[in-house]
């Protein structure tokens, strides 16, 4: 089966408590852990779609991967925009505990099911600054990059799963340049969080065009994994 969490914003050095955000943050780790427990086999992929650590640097980051990898299952994590520590890819990817595998504009294959995807950003629109524009326009060559590569991939009967950080949609559940290149490459559900809060516009399923998109951001599905495949 396919899980997926996302916005653990873990910090092992303990100097970053969530639950100054409000009521959904308080115990949460404890609270994904049960679930996770609850929930994945060793044969089960858990994806985490960003803002895994708090960490500034890599070797920190690592205390809190290693976290991740003591629970059951394969992992596959892209970056969050508060994965600062996430820099080099060759140097993540040598680092990372085995069964924790990194996505970054590329794709990766776990029997009939291919992964793949990129950080995002926020959609643009004629109110967004250059450089927001700038980098949302790069960030759709590189979900384009990594559509490419599961696209060598695929074969018949293969279900294809997105990770993208930021939303991919409008508050308003519009189409943007991230949702029309996953209809076109055909890519069958989709996950991302970033957004939190009560207050916050969400949804937790859309579908829109053939694609299943399901908002993952922890404190948003009440600190429980979200089932995404069979």
């Amino acid at each position: 089966m396919i899980f997926a969490i996302s916005d653990l914003h873990l910090n092992a050095k303990g100097d970053k408590p969530m639950d100054i955000f409000g009521g959904n943050w308080e115990g949460y780790l404890d609270a994904i852990k049960a679930s996770w427990t609850a929930s994945v086999s060793s044969e089960d992929v858990v994806l985490i779609a960003g803002d895994i650590s708090w960490a500034m640097n890599l070797d920190d980051a690592m205390k809190d991967i290693q976290a991740i990898a003591a629970l059951p299952g394969k992992k596959v994590i892209i970056r969050g925009n508060h994965d600062y520590w996430w820099n080099s890819y060759n140097k993540l990817t040598q680092a990372l505990p085995e069964g924790i595998y990194a996505l970054q504009n590329n794709a990766l294959r776990f029997g009939d099911t291919i992964i793949c995807g990129t950080r995002g950003w926020d959609i643009a629109s004629d109110n967004s600054s250059e450089e927001d524009k700038k980098i949302y326009a790069r960030e759709l060559i590189r979900l384009e990059l990594a559509l490419e590569d599961m696209k060598k991939l695929r074969k018949d009967g293969d279900t294809v799963i997105g990770m993208i950080h930021y939303p991919p949609f409008s508050v308003r559940r519009e189409n943007s340049g991230f949702t029309a290149l996953f209809s076109r490459y055909g890519v069958d559900k989709v996950v991302y969080g970033h957004l939190h809060g009560k207050d916050v516009l969400v949804y937790p399923y859309v579908k829109l065009e053939g694609v299943e998109y399901y908002l993952t951001s922890c404190d948003l599905v009440n600190n429980k994994l979200v089932k995404i495949a069979q």
